[in-house]
């Protein structure tokens, strides 16, 4: 659960609908030239339309980590109660065996590093459509898979480097 359930399942989940939301947004805004014009009127368009996303979402995710892991744990005593399983006694000594707090921090620190994926990869291919909206879908579409497979494969190297 706390390993591998509430930070890297979730933010495989979370690539598919914010993923999706960020690059089909950006991709809109491409076409409709509405990115052009920030850059005309002097913004720098980057930082005002992807840092605020890439911040917003690094900031969330330790919550949602912990949200992520207790709601794994309610829905396991319910489970054993409703059930009939285990007792919440048995329960609870399972839990608590071999329990290292590491494991919570460690989930926290992969959380943050696949938001900052998430974020940039759907970021950096909705900013860069060209044409018009089948490009922004396959954006859309391409960033999730990216994400997706750049979390997989980022979580086996932190994994390792945290462990």
């Amino acid at each position: 659960m706390l390993l591998e359930f509430s930070s890297s399942i979730m933010c495989l989940i979370l690539s598919g609908k914010v993923g999706s939301n960020i690059a089909s947004e950006l991709g809109t805004m491409r076409v409709t030239q509405q990115i052009d014009a920030l850059e005309i009127m002097g913004i720098n368009s980057a930082s005002y339309l992807i840092l605020p996303k890439t911040l917003g979402l690094i900031t969330i995710m330790p919550f949602l980590v912990i949200f992520s892991a207790a709601t794994g744990i309610v829905g396991a005593y319910a489970t054993a109660y409703l059930g009939h399983i285990i007792t919440p006694t048995d329960l609870t000594a399972g839990i608590q065996h071999n329990f290292n707090p590491w494991f919570m921090w460690m989930s926290i620190i992969k959380g943050i590093f696949f938001a900052f994926i998430i974020s940039t990869v759907s970021s950096y291919m909705g900013y860069t459509v060209k044409g018009g909206s089948v490009e922004v879908g396959k954006a859309s579409t391409d960033a999730v898979v990216s994400s997706s497979v750049l979390i997989l494969f980022s979580d086996v190297f932190l994994t390792q480097m945290l462990s």
